[in-house]
């Protein structure tokens, strides 16, 4: 939560976030910067459950029934995009960045929070041996995935990055965050 914390109050304007699962982020959005928030999550069950945290929410809130690799919105239609530990589990994460930079405005933002691929080669073999096991388990969760490559791959230009373990088990706690541009 603490690093939900760190970048999802960078929102504003027409915002989409992509995964918005249960709703975990709701809480962190500035209501004075934030106009319209698109929720894009193909899982119904979590829509329920964010349902209940968005009634109290000062700003209107659309849940979007959909993949990321197909995101129904119009092209430059989105001042900011957010994504939280959600890149890990997109089967098809390239397309998934090209549809987000086809929605996001030529002078927007994506704002990101993910774990991924670490630095350290010895945490990186053994990301690589639990991997199959983990995705399996964990809902498609990708433990390996490097993050500011994808980014790159996917046409955005990362303008903040920063990067930690956090607590916990190596191979599943390296962190990135930052923003990213079109």
């Amino acid at each position: 939560m603490r690093q939900r914390e760190k970048v999802v109050p960078l929102a504003g304007g027409r915002v989409l976030e992509i995964g918005a699962g249960s709703g975990l982020n709701l809480p962190f959005y500035d209501a004075e910067k934030v106009d319209h928030l698109f929720a894009l999550e193909p899982s119904a069950e979590m829509w329920a459950i964010a349902e209940e945290r968005q009634s109290t929410m000062k700003f209107s809130v659309e849940f979007m029934p959909a993949f990321a690799e197909d995101i129904p919105l119009q092209p430059a239609s989105v001042d900011t995009i957010v994504v939280t530990y959600s890149l890990c589990t997109i089967p098809e994460a390239g397309q998934a960045l090209e549809e987000m930079r086809r929605v996001l405005r030529k002078d927007g933002q994506l704002i990101f929070c993910e774990h991924g691929l670490a630095p350290d080669e010895n945490i990186r073999k053994w990301q690589d041996r639990i991997n199959p096991t983990w995705k399996r388990i964990g809902g498609g969760c990708n433990l390996n995935r490097d993050i500011p490559k994808l980014l790159t791959e996917g046409g955005f230009k990362i303008r903040d990055l920063e990067t930690m373990y956090l607590p916990g088990l190596k191979p599943m706690s390296f962190n990135y965050w930052g923003v990213a541009k079109s």
